[in-house]
């Protein structure tokens, strides 16, 4: 295991040190492992709350700032933040207007979010939560309720930042958010495992010559794993998916093309490439285009793919954002 690190018991702990210093014209530390914007609470603003584990950079933390998300909260890498830090961020950015959870759906984030939640209503916070699930492959349509959230997480928090910014009340915060999510599509792709320095081991193994088609963030299972071959007949797969499960032909979207974090910008270009080509043949505008990492698992290779079909309120929202975050900005 090759990183710069220290102890490898206490890279969450100093990242964290590192973050806040390096963005404190930004982000304020409001716990161990919680932190809000220098700002907050902003009077008649909606205080959105994000969190995860850590090990995403830019997730989920990267988001916090003017047009994104108002506060977050940092677990072990790849694992959920307690309640007591979630509950700090929640405190911390409440205004008295009420604050929105929104987080990818894993069981971990989703138990721990409620928690904090229940608790913060008891303390008389209105708190609603938006729980995000695009990942296409990680289970049948049917069953679209235990999809993971993945890197469509990103599109989503510019139409939930930008209402929010409005000084919009909750419920339509909310409404917009889970409208952004239900038009969210997202597969990706792994090359490569990735290490925890806690464990100092690969969390799989992936042949050298092989790639694994709906791999999660986590080194979650995908669908198959295949040899590898040519980028464009991979993207004609992922695309063929995503397509399949909701129909973007002839729509306006915001894509991303994301970098897990071992993949150079140039091959994601190379992605990208692909996906336009695509959707110039199905008459799919892309309205606001994305290249490079923003939900990334450590050092693993590969990309995925987010599509977000818009309407007229959503693309006016992105349209019309400014965002200022510690680590995306969009004037």
């Amino acid at each position: 295991m090759k990183k710069l690190i220290n102890d490898p018991f206490e890279v969450v702990d100093e990242m964290f040190e590192g973050f806040v210093r390096a963005n404190d014209h930004i982000v304020k530390a409001v716990g161990t492992r919680s932190i809000a914007r220098v700002e907050s609470p902003i009077p008649g603003k909606v205080g959105i709350v994000v969190g995860g584990g850590s090990g995403h950079l830019p997730a989920f933390a990267g988001y916090v700032g003017k047009g994104m998300a108002d506060g977050a909260a940092f677990g072990n890498i790849f694992a959920s933040p307690p309640a007591k830090p979630i509950v700090e961020a929640t405190v911390a950015v409440n205004s008295g207007a009420g604050v929105m959870y929104t987080y990818g759906n894993y069981q971990g984030d989703c138990i721990n979010f409620d928690k904090a939640q229940d608790q913060c209503r008891a303390m008389g916070i209105n708190v609603d939560s938006v729980v995000l699930n695009d990942d296409v492959l990680s289970s049948p349509k049917a069953e679209s309720a235990k999809r993971r959230g993945i890197g469509g997480l990103f599109l989503v928090w510019h139409v939930a930042g930008a209402k929010a910014e409005q000084l919009a009340p909750l419920e339509d915060v909310v409404a917009v958010t889970r409208k952004a999510n239900a038009n969210t599509r997202t597969v990706g792709v792994g090359l490569t495992s990735c290490t925890v320095p806690a464990n100092g081991q690969p969390t799989f193994h992936l042949p050298e010559d092989e790639m694994e088609i709906g791999l999660g963030i986590h080194g979650e299972p995908g669908i198959k794993r295949v040899k590898i071959r040519s980028i464009d007949s991979v993207v004609d797969e992922m695309m063929e998916a995503i397509l399949a499960d909701l129909d973007f032909e002839g729509s306006d979207v915001a894509l991303l093309v994301n970098g897990l974090g071992g993949s150079p910008a140039e091959e994601l270009y190379v992605v990208y490439r692909r996906v336009a080509a695509i959707c110039d043949a199905k008459k799919i505008k892309i309205r606001f285009k994305h290249v490079g990492e923003q939900v990334t698992a450590l050092e693993m290779a590969g990309t995925s793919i987010s599509l977000m079909r818009l309407d007229t309120e959503m693309h006016d929202l992105i349209q019309d954002s400014v965002i200022n975050t510690c680590m995306y900005k969009k004037n």
